[in-house]
């Protein structure tokens, strides 16, 4: 279990899970708060909410931040399905022992996807969702998105080289390089994301619409990947969705963090104890 988070700092800790991999998260604290379970999306790592993380503090949220498989500190897994992910969301909160009191989950894009389907299996266990960009509906095509990243070297002797060989997609990698036995690695593995990214194409429409918890969709109007549109029918489809719409990309918590923190501390304070409901 981790140590208590130092004041504005947070911890890293571990859990192993029981085919043997280690699930790295953060846990921002502070102790005693109201957990919020944040998860990242393809490429991300839990310091991603280190921001909203410091925002929520005041008002008593303790975020806790998982590296989901194969993502920043935590190992990589044969496979990356729904139930997979799922599971380690399900022993995460066992170990924290967060299993018998229903919390907040948010989650940007993979993340997303993955929080509203662990709200429709386990209504027990969330109280309410955040959704950050994460659409419904994703084209079946014959090569994922992410499918570019198959050029890149998933190591290199040196951070700058690593970085050089990631071209122009070096905005997207470089936060996440970690140092890697004698050299450095990209902060996910690219055949690895590749299998996520073609597991979550297609249609996802019964698992957001199964819950009935508060949930709130923040959009990024600029997104190429959660089309307005579609974010407007998810929020009209399903009782007790709030929309807000940003002026952003796919990333509005990374590249209108402020205007995301007000939108999400206020839904939080709206937010009445309860469990998420199946429809």
């Amino acid at each position: 279990m981790p140590t208590e988070p130092a004041s504005g700092l947070p911890v890293r800790a571990y859990l192993t899970t029981p085919d043997g991999r280690r699930l790295s998260y953060l846990d921002f604290g502070p102790a005693g708060g109201r957990p919020l379970l944040g998860l990242h999306g393809h490429l991300g790592e839990g310091a991603d909410f280190a921001e909203l993380a410091r925002a929520l503090s005041p008002d008593g949220w303790r975020v806790v931040a998982l590296d989901q498989r194969g993502h920043g500190d935590s190992d990589r897994a044969e496979q990356y399905d729904r139930n997979g992910y799922l599971d380690d969301l399900s022993l995460l909160l066992t170990y924290l022992g967060l299993d018998h009191q229903p919390l907040p989950v948010l989650g940007h894009s993979l993340g997303a996807i993955n929080a509203y389907y662990l709200a429709a299996a386990r209504p027990d266990a969330v109280s309410a969702l955040i959704n950050i960009d994460g659409p419904v509906y994703l084209p079946v095509v014959d090569h994922a998105p992410l499918s570019v990243l198959l050029d890149l070297p998933y190591t290199a002797p040196t951070r700058e080289e690593l970085l050089a060989a990631c071209g122009p997609l070096t905005p997207l990698l470089e936060s996440g390089l970690r140092p890697h036995h004698d050299g450095w690695r990209l902060g996910s593995h690219p055949t690895d994301m590749v299998d996520s990214d073609t597991r979550v194409l297609g249609n996802h429409w019964n698992q957001w619409l199964s819950s009935h918890c508060p949930a709130l969709l923040l959009h990024g109007t600029a997104s190429t990947v959660l089309p307005t549109a579609q974010a407007r029918e998810m929020a009209s489809r399903r009782p007790d969705t709030t929309l807000i719409e940003l002026n952003a990309d796919h990333w509005p918590h990374l590249r209108r963090p402020k205007e995301s923190a007000v939108a999400i501390r206020r839904f939080l304070d709206s937010i009445l104890g309860g469990r998420c409901r199946r429809t």
